[in-house]
């Protein structure tokens, strides 16, 4: 298959994906937030904000420094079967430590003792996190299997909620559906490396161990300063609010991320591809990531303005009259879609591919000091209004070191007539 064929099998595949993370959650929301009601919904979204941890945690970064690594040797079975059994050990010791961390959270902290079992019901997202090599199929750029396991996943969980979630009293079903649905694909997933790909497991060396863990240690590192200022937003309001806010601020939240996921397809299929083309030409690398940013530029530009402007009616349809206090909310983060879009192309695309790992990192450092301290000057005095404003200004600060950096090593990707010097 050619490079042009496979890119674009890869994107539609991909692209099909995403629209059913885009539909289903629009069937899905809207009677979850009218059945269960802003109450149990926040308390589902709290649970889930605690549980990103552990899956961020597990993922180590290995989603893009593993995926890298499997483009890169993707005709040589040997070497491909040493990363994936390194990654997946490695993955499995941070699953056993996430599981030892959430039981002593649910023993000593009061906040976790309260309706505990929520915890451990939702952490089977991150066994299922594990288990799904995702990081394979998008370095051997076979999207598509992403895409059916992942639509799979989506249809369980649609399913089980309009069979098993009638009234508040069946919320632990959510959790459990999330779960099973994660779990579900992750079984099969390692079943079609191991018999499919014919991938083997392997015994892997101390060096093979130590050469994953430092590879990915700066894009954990920024995983998890990020989380300071996208999960910690959800999280931190908890503590200060009850559970009917969190369920205000999580909802809008939710139809934003739906919003800005809508060029997941995109990134995911273009970052595998520019890690190998960068091999043979950085100005053709350049100029890939040019294109892609004037039409993420237009696209999520439009989007963001288009929610700002219709946020009522958005509200009205998506969520319910119950969820009027959202408004405001989704008003306020209206921005995101664009400014992450960009952050996408300027981190993501251009500065890990450009092995400005580190850089990135203390980028993404910088910008969880700000969140952290406009975190306890909004939060507890604006509760959600708070919340949102501290994810918008934090990530548009991000974003803006981001290009700085790329300005001052001569990379203008943003520049509608691009330029480039030589660092």
């Amino acid at each position: 298959m050619s490079t042009k064929k496979r890119l674009i099998t890869n994107f539609l595949s991909l692209a099909s994906m995403q629209g059913l993370n885009f539909v289903l959650p629009l069937i899905t929301l809207p009677y979850l937030l009218q059945v269960l009601g802003p109450g149990k919904f926040g308390l589902i979204s709290f649970a889930q904000a605690l549980i990103q941890y552990f899956i961020l945690f597990t993922d180590y970064g290995f989603n893009l420094v593993a995926t890298k690594d499997v483009a890169l040797h993707r005709d040589n079975k040997k070497q491909l079967s040493v990363i994936f059994s390194t990654v997946m050990l490695v993955r499995i010791l941070l699953l056993s430590i996430s599981l030892i961390i959430l039981i002593c959270l649910t023993w000593l902290i009061p906040k976790f003792q309260h309706e505990s079992l929520i915890y451990f019901l939702t952490f089977g997202m991150v066994v299922g996190n594990v288990l799904f090599p995702v990081w394979f199929f998008q370095g051997i750029e076979h999207m598509k299997v992403i895409s059916v396991l992942n639509m799979v996943s989506k249809v369980i969980f649609t399913i089980g909620i309009f069979v098993f979630v009638n009234n508040k009293s069946q919320f632990l079903y959510v959790p459990i559906l999330n779960s099973l649905g994660y779990i579900t694909i992750g079984v099969i997933g390692l079943y079609l490396v191991m018999f499919r790909y014919k991938i083997n497991i392997v015994k892997p060396s101390k060096s093979d161990i130590i050469y994953q863990l430092k590879g990915g240690w700066d894009i954990f590192v920024s995983n998890i300063v990020t989380s300071l200022y996208t999960t910690s937003n959800t999280f931190i309001l908890g503590f200060f609010a009850s559970n009917t806010v969190v369920g205000y601020y999580s909802s809008a939240e939710r139809v934003i991320k739906a919003l800005s996921s809508v060029i997941a397809p995109l990134i995911q299929t273009v970052y595998p591809f520019l890690s190998k083309a960068l091999q043979e030409s950085r100005e053709k690398t350049l100029s890939i990531i040019n294109k892609i940013f004037i039409s993420i530029t237009i696209t999520m530009g439009a989007l963001s303005m288009l929610v700002g402007i219709f946020a009522d009616d958005i509200v009205d349809i998506a969520l319910g009259a119950k969820y009027k206090d959202t408004i405001p909310l989704l008003q306020i983060l209206a921005g995101l879609p664009l400014i992450l879009g960009w952050a996408n192309v300027f981190g993501i695309l251009t500065m890990i591919n450009f092995d400005y790992k580190r850089q990135l990192s203390r980028i993404y450092i910088a910008a969880s000091a700000l969140s952290v301290i406009l975190m306890f000057l909004l939060i507890p005095t604006f509760n959600e209004y708070g919340t949102a404003w501290n994810a918008l200004l934090t990530e548009a600060f991000a974003t803006l070191l981001m290009a700085i950096f790329l300005w001052k090593k001569g990379i203008h990707v943003w520049s509608w007539k691009r330029k480039t010097t030589q660092n």
